[in-house]
C-alpha cells in the first residue's frame, strides 16, 4: 500500500505525551494531513505541549470524553481515521484506584470502535503496551505470546486491544494495534521514571527507586514511536498487531545513575523505596514484525536521554507548575511515609 498524504484523523488522547508528539509529527510531515485531537484534559493532559501548533489551520481541539458518544460519533463523521491515545496509563494510580482505567481503557475503547464501524473508517489505531505481555525473564514477547497482565492498568489494556481485535474479525473494521516499549522525551508528565528523576535531581530532591532498583525495562524515544505508529497506520496489515521496541534494555537503577551523573548529582540522592504490589521484572517485546515494514529506531539512547535531560533544564516553566501545583505522586507518597 502506497503511502496516503492526505488524511483526516482524530486522534485521542492528543494533549498527553505520546499524542502530542504524533499530532506534531503528523502535520510536521505531511502537508496535507488534518488532525482533530480529543482530550479529556485530565491532570496528565497540558495544552501547551502543543502551543506551536495551536494556529494551525489543519489542527482543532475540542475537549471531551472518550465515552461520550454524542460527541465522538459527531467527531468520527468529520474524518476517515482514528489514532487512540486516550487512556489513563500510570500503573501506581491503577493499583489505588482502577476505576477510571476501566471506564477509559476499556468503555472509551468501545465507544471509539462503535463510531469508526458507524461512518466505515479506513484505519482504526489502538495504541498499547508492552506491559499486557506480564514479565519474561528470558527472550522476547512475540505479538502472538499469551497475555498476561498484573496491574489493572495492564488489565485494561489489554482488554481494549481484545475489544478491537473483536471489530476487526467480526465487523471488518481495519483495525491495529501497538504495543509499544517504554517512551521518554520532553512533555512526559513528571510522575514517569525518567522525567521524575531528572527533576528530582534539578530540584536535589531524593529519587526514589522500587525495591533493588534492577526492574529492566526496554526505552524507546518518543519521536521513533511516532514514526512507527505512522507507518503502521500507512502500511501495517489490519487485523494484525505490531510490538514496537527501543532495543535499548536498561535496569531502572542504570537510568538513575546516569540521570544523575549527567548533571552532576552525587549518587546519595537514590533513595530505594517499598516495592510495588505484582511489580514486573522485565519487558521485552519482538519488533521483527514492523521491522519488516522498515522500521528502526533511529534515535540511540543515550544521545535521546542527553536530549531528554537537557530539556527538562531548559523548561522549567513547563514542569516546575506541575511539580508544585496538582503534582501528587505515589512514588513521593512512598518517600515520605517511611
Amino acid at each position: 500500500m502506497g503511502e496516503r498524504s492526505e488524511m483526516n484523523l482524530l486522534v485521542t488522547g492528543g494533549a498527553g505525551f505520546i499524542g502530542s508528539h504524533f499530532i506534531r509529527y503528523m502535520l510536521a510531515t505531511y502537508p496535507d494531513v488534518r488532525v482533530i485531537n480529543l482530550d479529556k484534559l485530565t491532570y496528565a493532559g497540558n495544552l501547551e505541549t502543543l502551543i506551536d501548533v495551536q494556529d494551525d489551520a489543519r489542527y482543532e481541539f475540542v475537549q471531551g470524553d472518550i465515552c461520550d458518544a454524542a460527541l465522538v460519533d459527531t467527531l468520527a463523521s468529520r474524518v476517515d481515521a482514528m489514532v487512540n491515545f486516550a487512556a489513563e496509563t500510570h500503573v501506581d494510580r491503577s493499583i489505588l484506584d482502577a476505576a477510571d482505567f476501566v471506564r477509559t481503557n476499556v468503555q472509551g475503547t468501545y465507544v471509539l470502535l462503535e463510531a469508526a464501524k458507524h461512518h466505515r473508517h479506513w484505519r482504526y489505531v489502538q495504541i498499547s503496551t508492552d506491559e499486557v505481555y506480564g514479565s519474561i525473564d528470558q527472550g522476547a514477547c512475540t505479538e502472538e505470546a499469551r497475555l498476561q497482565p498484573t496491574s489493572p492498568y495492564a488489565a485494561s489494556k489489554a482488554s481494549g486491544d481484545l475489544l478491537a481485535l473483536s471489530y476487526a474479525a467480526t465487523f471488518g473494521l481495519p483495525v491495529l494495534v501497538t504495543r509499544c516499549s517504554n517512551n521518554f522525551g520532553p512533555y512526559q508528565y513528571p510522575e514517569k521514571l525518567i522525567p521524575l528523576c531528572i527533576t528530582n535531581t534539578l530540584e536535589n530532591k531524593p529519587l526514589p527507586v522500587y525495591g533493588d532498583g534492577l526492574y529492566v525495562r526496554d526505552w524507546i524515544y518518543v519521536v521513533d514511536h511516532c514514526r512507527a505508529i505512522d507507518l503502521v497506520l500507512q502500511q501495517g496489515q489490519v487485523g494484525s498487531i505490531y510490538n514496537i521496541g527501543g532495543d535499548s534494555e536498561r535496569p531502572n537503577i542504570d537510568i538513575v545513575r546516569a540521570i544523575l551523573q549527567t548533571l552532576a548529582r552525587p549518587e546519595s540522592l537514590i533513595s530505594y523505596v517499598k516495592d510495588r504490589a505484582a511489580h514486573d521484572r522485565r519487558y521485552a517485546v519482538c519488533s521483527d514484525r514492523i521491522a519488516a515494514l522498515g522500521f528502526q529506531p533511529a534515535m540511540p539512547f543515550e544521545d535521546a536521554l542527553d536530549t531528554t535531560i537537557h530539556w527538562y533544564e531548559n523548561h522549567e516553566v513547563w514542569w516546575r507548575p506541575i511539580k508544585d501545583g496538582t503534582f501528587q505522586h505515589y512514588y513521593e507518597r512512598q518517600y515520605q511515609q517511611r
